[in-house]
């Protein structure tokens, strides 16, 4: 756990920042004894009846048996779950916040009036930030969009400043977390990166920690555990110290997919880009993470996950995140796997708990919009349904007895469809083009609504009143899941399967884009508007005098943001910029295009291209070759709907 380019004593080595994926060069070795060892180590203490300050709450964790989830699943050997949310901060990254900080404290290398800035997920930052709170540091954390609005408020009421990355960013990109805090910490003088991804008191909080404690608990006899991987530390940590002592233990790595962290490659093979469990997964591998120490890996999808943290909450009163679901769900299969058999201990760490998450995967809603919610079973123990709701809720969607559907194409006035809703007793209806595709939906307090505020005439098209918030459920969807879809919808529609279109595989390339349009950072926002507006186009990208992408501004967040005083017409465009769009490849298919286009509304289309600089030199660039929006699609869905006939 050491490194053998130590620097020296009086230079902060979290102000010379390295690229968290870089090999380590850590000298580990089982030692014979701690004495040996190239660390300082901790002697694990019990907790004071009367703590000095809340820090020392963080570690000695409980080690919970599981019992109603191991005995429907039928699992013969004893399972623990180490309930890491009891610490302070509410995570197992209690710990290593703790641990950073007074490492380094003790360094010589923070001093008051110090800044902490650490790229996160947003656990770690809580650690960081509960220490800065504390100690008086203070704390700015960058952390990607996707992470929860739980922690950033967690984040801001313990005072630190909160940045936000885009998620798609990769991780060596200027744009990612890390790269963003990366670039403050050389802006803003006495500011240090504590960098989990490299700091060897990450696994060594576990190794002092969190392994002794589950050695402990388990009189040394421990058989299996069970991890999830972030960073790798808590992984590094635990499976060092407890292979140390009990050589036979299986260390279980969990990787959620859409993450290149498992072993071997061919298991991080998908088509998987993005997964709704946080704290978890990678698209690198962290210096820190030492992937030799695991028996084997398993991959966790996000429905799996959620299923089992729900589970988890209902039977076993753990008031567990994500994450947990992850590493439970697999802890199951690797028991079976294994053959372990009773007598034998599986310890399972818990990272964090529902408190992060309150908005996200305890909401039915949330779970519903994204197809995880599962189907409740009429026979077992453990159902939700009570009061003899389980004999219908578990009943197919296709045994209601729903009216013929009516349709109306876009073309169709809000008057007349006005007319035949009221004549046919519908309140609302399905748009569809002469291909049957559903376009959209109306309601008749939609269209009033919008007559009434002469938003639009009873003689406009249907379309200028269509809307698209609905929700479209298979015939093999559950009546309990379309029960709880009309706790807050008002109707759901009910669509049948049909055949994929062959449109679907071919790639963006394909589509009559248009010639692109781009700006440069310094033309203003006035100017713009008025070019888009004579162009025809909603959007543009904004480019270097070199051709590189900056970012994109589109009418509409330009409008906003002059109407909000946030910016001025005569300001340079590059004030209302920003990066939150989707780019794609010339190969993507029309199918991902899509599937883009139902929460985005536009995507950029570009393609690689060499450049040779002279000097032998070729670099590569990225030139723009079109954006891509829902009506280009459509335009040529329509335009080539004989190759489906086909």
């Amino acid at each position: 756990m050491s490194e053998k380019s130590c620097p020296a004593a009086n230079a902060s080595p979290f102000r010379n920042w390295q690229r968290p994926d870089l090999p380590s060069k850590c000298t580990y070795y089982e030692a014979k004894s701690m004495k040996e060892s190239p660390h300082i180590h901790k002697e694990l203490k019990p907790k004071p009846k009367i703590m000095p300050n809340v820090l020392y709450n963080i570690g000695n964790t409980p080690l919970v048996k599981v019992n109603r989830i191991t005995q429907e699943e039928n699992i013969p050997c004893d399972v623990y779950a180490k309930c890491e949310f009891f610490n302070a901060g509410g995570s197992v990254k209690d710990r290593i916040g703790l641990r950073m900080i007074e490492d380094a404290e003790a360094a010589g290398m923070l001093k008051p009036g110090d800044v902490l800035i650490e790229p996160t997920s947003g656990n770690t930052g809580i650690g960081i930030a509960l220490g800065a709170a504390v100690k008086g540091y203070r704390c700015i954390i960058v952390m990607p969009e996707k992470m929860s609005m739980e922690k950033v408020d967690v984040l801001r009421a313990l005072g630190a400043e909160i940045v936000r990355t885009p998620t798609s960013a990769a991780f060596d990109s200027p744009e990612s977390h890390i790269g963003v805090a990366k670039r403050l910490m050389e802006e803003i003088p006495n500011a240090h990166i504590l960098d989990q991804y490299r700091n060897p008191s990450n696994p060594l909080a576990h190794f002092d920690g969190t392994a002794e404690e589950i050695l402990q608990a388990c009189d040394d006899k421990v058989d299996m555990v069970v991890v999830g991987a972030g960073t790798g530390g808590t992984l590094t940590g635990i499976a060092r110290k407890i292979k140390a002592r009990c050589p036979n233990c299986k260390v279980i790595g969990v990787d959620p997919l859409g993450s290149v962290i498992a072993e071997p490659e061919s298991l991080n093979k998908t088509d998987v880009t993005f997964y709704e469990v946080e704290g978890v997964g990678y698209d690198f591998i962290p210096t820190v993470c030492d992937r030799k120490l695991v028996d084997k890996w398993y991959k966790s999808d996000d429905k799996e996950s959620f299923i089992m943290a729900r589970r988890m909450i209902r039977q076993e009163g753990l008031l567990c995140g994500g994450s947990s679901g992850s590493a439970m769900a697999n802890a199951l299969k690797a028991i079976k796997d294994f053959g372990m058999k009773a007598g034998q201990k599986c310890v399972v760490i818990l990272p964090d708990s529902i408190r992060n998450y309150m908005t996200k995967f305890l909401s039915d809603d949330w779970m519903s919009q994204r197809n995880f919610l599962e189907s409740t079973k009429v026979s077992g123990k453990s159902n939700e349904c009570t009061n003899g709701k389980n004999r219908w809720s578990s009943l197919h969607v296709s045994a209601l007895q729903l009216r013929a559907p009516l349709t109306v194409t876009p073309t169709v006035t809000i008057q007349e469809t006005l007319e035949i809703l009221n004549k046919e007793g519908f309140d609302q209806v399905p748009v569809v083009n002469d291909a049957g595709d559903i376009l959209g939906m109306i309601t008749v307090g939609n269209m009033m609504a919008q007559v009434v505020r002469s938003k639009v005439k009873p003689s406009d098209p249907v379309s200028k009143a269509m809307y698209k918030q609905f929700k479209m459920v298979s015939m093999a969807t559950s009546l309990g899941e379309i029960s709880r879809m009309l706790d807050t919808d008002h109707f759901v529609l009910v669509v049948h399967g049909q055949r994929q279109c062959k449109w679907s595989s071919l790639h963006v390339s394909a589509l009559q884009l248009r010639a692109p349009l781009t700006v440069t950072p310094t033309v203003t926002i006035q100017e713009t508007l008025e070019i888009l507006n004579k162009e025809g186009f909603d959007q543009v990208p904004v480019v270097n005098d070199a051709g590189d992408i900056l970012g994109m501004v589109t009418v509409g967040n330009m409008m906003a943001q002059v109407v909000r005083s946030k910016v001025k017409p005569s300001d340079p465009v590059s004030k209302a910029m920003y990066k939150q769009f989707k780019m794609v490849s010339m190969a993507t298919s029309l199918g991902e295009i899509s599937r883009m286009l139902d929460t985005d509304h536009f995507v950029l289309v570009v393609h690689g291209q060499r450049q040779y600089e002279g000097n032998n030199f070729v670099s590569k660039k990225q030139m723009i070759f079109g954006i891509a929006t829902r009506i280009d699609l459509l335009n040529f869905i329509t335009q080539h709907q004989s190759l489906e006939d086909q």
